[in-house]
């Protein structure tokens, strides 16, 4: 055989199956699905349902009134403040001092300048006024930061001035009498180095210009300043009776109508305390006096007091009323509604074939509510417009009718999934929700903190865990 009639056959090597390229394939794909789904997620701050309960509508600011008078300085001249703010003074105990010379001024400017150490008790007097500076401070009222400031000033001053007292008994009592003269209290009180024109008002004069704070500023009774003879000296409480003005609204009111007594609890200090009620009733609006009979001293310096009425709490799902939302629904009469394949309720619809002929079609859909015989329909699933077909009858109606539903979104499903709700009450931060059925909201379902930054059936991701609920 010649080489020519040899025939050259091509060895085909066998197709090898790669697993590991396989994996890794897959393994990309899911990476690349991972990443898409993130990017087209919406990362919300989710927020737990609790079970709570709430006092409705309690929190209010009143104006304090009390038997305040203003005591005028006896003579002109520098003065000097020696009994120590919001305490008691006895009768005839040593109030001020009024320098005409300047000459004991000058000795207490000395005595300052020489330096001490504070007392025990003088350094819980200045702790108390920071802390009770800082439990009241609001961005709203930023001027209480100068007022704070005048108060501390005032109170370092008066201590030093003790101090320099002290150096002034001293000397003889005829260099002293040339010096000085003494203002002593003219009765037993609480002294307050401050007025505002307040402090004849009586519970019926109370009105909506006299709640507004920003319209009666405090004077400041500052320490070492020059006054005339018959000036604004200090004020003096004498009576530890007051009481407590608030704006008083129908629903307060109507919760109050059979009690004689309320118990009331005081933000600056969490102080509780049970009040007198009496309901002023003027042609602009309702009012509340709420009378004590004790704590008038921790208030003293306070012409208006934030307090927190402790009315009957309502007991429910508490929720904030940041995810609270309203979202519109077609209304379909109940007894349209029908089941289909798998038990899937929903409706029979008309459609109109190519031919132009008349057919119907079965529409899933959930119901979120029902009033009187009127089904919730999402839009999403019906148009305006649509015709549907009663079952087993002739009856049709026409999708036209829209309401709107309070509820949350709920993330339990990694979706925006709206819950209707039922709000039992409010206050400005948090509602109250019944839950009348598995299908109503429940403890410890997650749903968006901030309802008005989703939509509807969006995928969701907590932004506090990064995982999708």
């Amino acid at each position: 055989m010649s080489s020519s009639d040899k025939k050259t056959i091509k060895y085909r090597r066998p197709v090898h199956f790669n697993a590991g390229l396989l994996v890794f394939g897959a393994i990309f794909v899911y990476i690349l699905f991972l990443v898409y789904a993130y990017l087209h997620t919406t990362h919300l701050t989710g927020y737990e349902v609790t079970a709570g309960s709430l006092a409705v509508n309690s929190s209010f600011r009143g104006v304090a009134l009390r038997n305040e008078t203003l005591v005028s300085a006896n003579d002109a001249g520098y003065i000097n403040y020696y009994a120590k703010e919001s305490e008691h003074a006895s009768r005839g105990g040593l109030v001020y001092s009024i320098d005409e010379s300047g000459t004991l001024s000058q000795m207490i400017e000395n005595s300052r300048m020489m330096g001490g150490s504070l007392a025990e008790s003088d350094l819980r007097e200045l702790r108390q006024e920071l802390i009770n500076f800082r439990v009241g401070y609001g961005d709203e009222s930023f001027r209480h930061v100068y007022q704070a400031k005048d108060s501390l000033t005032g109170t370092v001053k008066k201590l030093a001035n003790a101090s320099a007292l002290k150096n002034l008994e001293s000397l003889s009592s005829n260099v002293a009498q040339n010096l000085i003269n003494l203002g002593y209290a003219p009765q037993p009180g609480v002294v307050v180095y401050e007025y505002d024109g307040l402090e004849d008002l009586k519970p019926n004069d109370v009105d909506e210009d006299i709640l507004d704070e920003t319209r009666h500023e405090k004077n400041q009774l500052i320490d070492g300043r020059l006054v005339e003879d018959g000036e604004v000296a200090y004020k003096l409480i004498s009576d530890e009776n007051w009481s407590v003005v608030i704006a008083l609204d129908e629903k307060t009111k109507a919760s109050i109508s059979e009690n004689s007594y309320v118990k009331v609890r005081f933000l600056k200090n969490d102080y509780e305390s049970w009040g007198k009620i009496n309901v002023i009733e003027k042609d602009e609006g309702d009012f509340l006096e709420l009378a004590f009979t004790n704590s008038m001293i921790t208030f003293a310096t306070d012409r208006y007091v934030d307090l927190e009425l402790e009315l009957d709490e309502i007991s429910g799902l508490k929720v904030p009323n940041s995810a609270i939302v309203k979202k519109e629904f077609y209304l379909i009469p109940s007894d349209y509604l029908t089941t289909g394949l798998n038990d899937a309720t929903g409706f029979i619809r008309r459609t109109y074939l190519e031919d132009g002929s008349d057919s119907t079609e079965f529409v899933a859909a959930d119901v979120y509510n029902e009033v009187d015989a009127r089904l919730y329909i999402d839009t999403a699933v019906l148009n305006a417009g649509d015709v549907l077909i009663r079952p087993d009858s002739v009856g049709e109606f026409t999708v036209s009718r829209k309401d709107s539903l309070t509820g949350v979104y709920n993330m339990n499903k990694g979706y925006a999934d709206f819950t209707n709700i039922d709000i039992i009450d409010s206050n400005t931060e948090y509602s109250i929700v019944r839950s009348r059925s598995k299908y109503d909201l429940q403890v410890y379902d997650y749903i968006v903190l901030d309802g008005d930054g989703v939509n509807d059936n969006d995928f969701v991701i907590n932004r506090d865990t990064g995982i999708n609920l």
